[in-house]
């Protein structure tokens, strides 16, 4: 038990009557509050997640090597996850938010599925990749951004001209799991046949755009040095539990901290980040984690572009969003 001396908070002492208590509450399944409460109940956010930074010079030979020793249809989705050594629980990245790398050869596909969780990608390098969400399909280059929603039929791989391609999956799997709310589905049909998808009378609660190019992208965050992927129909985030950016560093930006986690890939450029007392140097293709509530800045002596995905949306529409911004 934490005990705390402060009015309204719990600070009773053991003894052995109590004990004994404690002993039989546990035999009925039942529990003292006051054992727990000042724990279940911090002061401010104590995320189990650490800060930290995968660098691409160590992933990308565990990812190459995934290729040669799993088949992609075996696997169903030929990943390397990277996982928070705070979250194990529920193999996450940071907070509830989930990310991994996934790779496949020319010639290779996932056959379609769909499931509650909210995906989104990343594409790391390689040519030839595509997409297909409820029968549209998306071809996919270096640094493009594409959705698969909640509850969307999806599936991908490369074309057999096209080479080795890599990209970064975003999920908000372990959020849907807390929540007991997941489900999955195997689509009728190995692949999907493409078909023109209609956007008239859109209702959905996700973005009517699946595909963000990266050369439209980035004209637009040069204009700003902050550029959110958004719903063009809403102008907010482009899925209700996740959304995503694109920062311009030039130079070290202003400490902030807020509720909701995020999950950076370095897109272009070297720099550095301070996240909870801790300096972290990176480059390209390097991915990296800011827990709720920690503390952070980012820094380059060039120009570097970072994309980032987050939780935020959910955090919002719980009302529970919450920032803090420092002088330095």
């Amino acid at each position: 038990m934490k005990r705390e001396n402060v009015v309204g908070r719990a600070n009773v002492e053991d003894t052995p009557e109590l004990e004994a208590y404690y002993r039989e509450l546990e035999q009925r399944e039942l529990g003292a509050l006051w054992n727990v409460a000042n724990e279940i109940e911090p002061w401010h956010p104590q995320p189990k997640s650490v800060p930290m930074l995968w660098k691409w010079r160590d992933v990308q030979p565990m990812v190459r090597k995934a290729a040669e020793l799993v088949s992609a249809e075996k696997a169903a989705r030929r990943v390397v996850m990277l996982v928070n050594p705070g979250r194990r629980e529920w193999s996450a990245a940071a907070g509830l938010l989930y990310t991994g790398v996934q790779v496949m050869n020319p010639g290779e596909f996932t056959s379609a599925h769909r499931h509650q969780a909210s995906a989104l990608r990343f594409v790391m390098e390689g040519k030839g990749a595509y997409t297909v969400v409820d029968g549209e399909r998306l071809a996919l280059g270096a640094r493009d951004f594409v959705l698969t929603p909640n509850g969307t039929w999806h599936d991908h791989g490369v074309e057999a001209g096209g080479t080795q391609c890599i990209w970064q999956d975003g999920l908000d799997i372990p959020l849907m799991n807390s929540l007991d709310a997941n489900f999955y589905q195997v689509h009728p049909q190995t692949v999907q046949t493409p078909f023109p998808l209609s956007r008239e009378n859109w209702k959905h609660p996700y973005s009517p755009v699946f595909l963000y190019k990266w050369d439209a992208s980035f004209s637009e965050l040069k204009k700003e040095k902050a550029f959110e992927y958004r719903n063009p129909l809403t102008g907010g985030p482009v899925m209700p539990t996740m959304g995503a950016r694109l920062e311009l560093i030039k130079s070290e930006t202003r400490k902030t901290r807020h509720t909701g986690s995020s999950v950076y890939q370095v897109a272009t450029g070297h720099g550095w980040s301070e996240i909870g007392g801790q300096r972290f140097e990176w480059e390209e293709k390097d991915i990296f984690v800011v827990p709720s509530w920690a503390e952070h800045r980012h820094g380059a002596s060039g120009e570097a572009v970072l994309f980032s995905f987050n939780d935020f949306p959910a955090m919002r529409a719980l009302g529970l969003w919450r920032e803090e911004n420092f002088n330095r």
